[in-house]
């Protein structure tokens, strides 16, 4: 046996030459490689709790925190959309002009209108600044007042018609019937165009 075979080879195996052989504990590698990856990620691990520290104290990042988890938001009283004007077809008086070339168009729809319940003023053909001029469904003309209160009660009563406002300082609306005017809106229709003024559909709630 060789002075360089290690002790314990039982001479199996002989060493030559004048260098020795480095003897490591099987594993070792393997070893050091999974504890700098355990590093790495505990590393990656603490910034990333740092960030959304951060993001908490500051504010930011809300929308992506709030992505990832159920909200208990429920829904509280609605409000109520904005009121109506309590206005009765009877407390609105309506002139009827007709602006086409057909005949007894104004006579037939006030008598309609006044069976529904409005208060009917003047009946004939429109002026010279409205005849055969309105193409549409017929015009509402009227103060401005009329926007928010008259023009809304009497447009239920025949879709489509256009609105305009003048100078008078009445509270009478004109119903200017245009060429594109075949009869008032039916009556059940009417009638729930008016419930649904008096009782508005309720705004959506916020969270």
């Amino acid at each position: 046996m060789s002075m360089l075979t290690p002790p314990g080879m039982g001479g199996k195996y002989r060493i030559t030459g004048n260098k020795y052989p480095h003897m490591r504990r099987p594993g070792n590698g393997r070893r050091i490689v999974t504890l700098v990856v355990a590093a790495v990620f505990a590393l990656g691990l603490a910034g990333w709790g740092t960030v959304q520290l951060i993001q908490v104290f500051t504010g930011d990042g809300d929308t992506t925190a709030s992505a990832g988890r159920k909200t208990d938001c429920k829904p509280g009283p609605r409000p109520s959309a904005a009121p109506i004007p309590t206005l009765k077809p009877g407390q609105i008086t309506v002139n009827v002009y007709n602006a086409t070339p057909r005949g007894g168009l104004a006579k037939a729809a006030a008598d309609e209108l006044r069976k529904r319940g409005f208060a009917i003023g003047k009946v004939g053909n429109a002026t010279a600044a409205y005849d055969k001029k309105v193409p549409a469904v017929g015009v509402l003309l009227g103060a401005p007042t009329a926007v928010k209160g008259s023009f809304l009660v009497l447009g239920t009563q025949l879709k489509g018609a256009a609105t305009k406002t003048d100078t008078r300082k009445t509270a009478d609306v004109d119903l200017i019937l245009g060429t594109g005017f075949t009869t008032l809106s039916p009556k059940p229709l009417a009638d729930q165009a008016l419930a649904a003024l008096a009782k508005p559909a309720p705004a959506p709630g916020r969270c």
